[in-house]
C-alpha cells in the first residue's frame, strides 16, 4: 500500500499520465469541460494540467481516473476498429452499464467506480475476463 501511495504522488508519473490522458482526450474529441470532469478537475486546472510545464500534484483519485482512461482507450483500440474506437465513449450505449447513456456521461456522473466498471466491461468484451 505504501508503494501505491508513493506512486500516486510521484510527479514524473503524474506528468506521463497527464500527457497520455491529454492525447486520448484529443483523439476522442472530448470537449474541455468533459475532459476536466473526467479528470476530476476544474476547467481552469485542466487548462494548466495539459500544458507540458505543469508541475502540480494529482490526488490518488485523479491518478486512478487517468489510469482507467488509458486502460479504456487501449481496450477500445484493441477491440474495435479506429472509426468506432475513437467515437465509442461519446455514443449512446444500450449495454448493461449505460442504459442508453453515453459511457462518458456515466463515468462523469458516477465517478471512479464507473471508470473501473467500464474498463472491466471492455476487458470482458475482448475476452480478457
Amino acid at each position: 500500500m505504501a508503494q501505491l501511495a508513493e506512486s500516486q504522488s510521484n510527479p514524473a508519473r503524474a506528468i506521463v499520465a497527464l500527457k497520455a490522458f491529454s492525447r486520448i482526450i484529443e483523439a476522442w474529441r472530448i470537449p474541455q469541460a468533459e475532459a476536466a470532469a473526467l479528470a476530476d478537475m476544474s476547467e481552469s486546472t485542466w487548462k494548466r494540467a495539459k500544458k507540458p510545464d505543469f508541475r502540480g500534484e494529482l490526488t490518488r483519485d485523479q491518478m486512478l481516473r487517468l489510469s482507467a482512461v488509458i486502460g479504456i482507450y487501449k481496450a477500445l483500440e484493441l477491440y474495435f476498429g479506429p472509426e468506432i474506437s475513437r467515437d465509442w465513449i461519446r455514443l449512446a450505449n444500450q449495454g448493461p452499464l449505460f442504459h442508453g447513456a453515453r459511457p462518458i456521461d456515466t463515468m462523469i456522473e458516477d465517478g471512479l467506480p464507473q471508470f473501473l466498471r467500464v474498463r472491466n466491461y471492455l476487458d470482458a468484451l475482448r475476452g480478457g475476463a
